[in-house]
């Protein structure tokens, strides 16, 4: 059992139990951290109190973390495309179909297990599980994203982040057509009530904030082709927020609503494709201060469907 003792500070009264808890253990999701409570596992001032309960100034709270089986993650020779690299950090075009990391159910033929086979040295902030991952792609989502080989440098990075200095720009392919060319999207975002997997967006100011840009570059017929330029960087952000928000979901993405627009390119490879890129990553190199700017071409799949659509938006 690990024990965990912190002293609330004056920024954080105010705030509840479980969201203070959740602050300073981030790789800690929220149900678990409720768990903990319920059990008597966390004290409040040496009592045991609720998840809601509203800290004050110089609070002691002591938490205890049952220790969990880590996982073996093993070194895995997996085709990697390196975009860049040097000794500070390395740029990945992470295919479709790849998971980031490992997970209770997940460990092997991940990101992280080709990282720890290519690369030697990666940051430890994110735990055994996520070394060197700063931000993250879903599964079926492509393109480009950033790891960090030291901790100081992966400080850097996740503060640009949360900073919104760092740019990441995805395309993607949207069911119909908006009726906006361009526009701002503001939400909240939750986990889904009915699929405790999935996000949703709140109609109130409760969960996550979420920031994203978003920009038509073409139209189709029944499509259109959309950039987006994420602000804030939660779960599912775009996928969600284009399904609850926009009601336009993205090609590709079953799980928010998207179809496989099976009639349009049956007969293309990769057909059942999530129709999202991460195509662009600017930022401020933590050593040498420069800016780098990053771009990646569309895969084939995304390309073919684009080509499809734009033949039979002209004849």
């Amino acid at each position: 059992m690990e024990k965990k003792i912190y002293l609330v500070e004056k920024q954080d009264a105010g705030k509840r139990l479980d969201l203070f808890l959740q602050k300073h253990n981030p790789d800690f999701s929220r149900s678990f951290i409720k768990n903990l409570i319920i059990k008597g596992l966390v004290l409040h001032n040496n009592i045991i109190k609720k998840s809601g309960t509203i800290l004050k100034e110089n609070d002691k709270i002591e938490m205890s973390v049952p220790k969990v089986e880590s996982l073996d993650i093993q070194p895995e020779s997996l085709p990697l495309n390196i975009v860049y690299q040097d000794e500070y950090l390395a740029i990945i075009d992470k295919p479709q179909g790849m998971v980031v990391h490992p997970a209770n159910t997940i460990k092997s033929g991940t990101l992280v297990n080709a990282l720890l086979y290519h690369i030697k040295d990666l940051s430890k902030i994110n735990g055994a599980f996520r070394p060197g991952i700063v931000h993250r792609l879903d599964k079926n989502t492509s393109g480009l994203l950033v790891v960090a080989k030291d901790d100081n440098t992966h400080k850097s990075l996740a503060k640009q982040i949360k900073n919104q200095t760092f740019v990441r720009k995805y395309l993607a392919i949207l069911e119909g057509n908006l009726k906006q060319d361009s526009g701002i999207i503001e939400t909240y975002i939750i986990r889904n009530p009915k699929n405790r997997t999935l996000k949703a967006i709140s109609n109130e100011k409760i969960g996550k904030r979420a920031i994203t840009e978003f920009k038509v570059l073409e139209r189709f017929d029944k499509n259109c082709l959309v950039e987006f330029n994420l602000k804030t960087g939660r779960t599912h952000q775009i996928r969600v927020q284009c399904k609850d928000f926009l009601h336009h979901s993205i090609v590709g993405d079953v799980e928010y609503g998207g179809s496989v627009c099976k009639e349009l390119y049956k007969n293309e490879p990769r057909s059942r494709a999530q129709y999202l890129h991460s195509y662009l990553i600017e930022f401020i190199h933590p050593k040498t201060k420069q800016k780098l700017v990053f771009e990646a071409p569309l895969p084939d799949y995304f390309g073919l469907l684009l080509n499809k659509l734009r033949i039979k938006s002209e004849s």
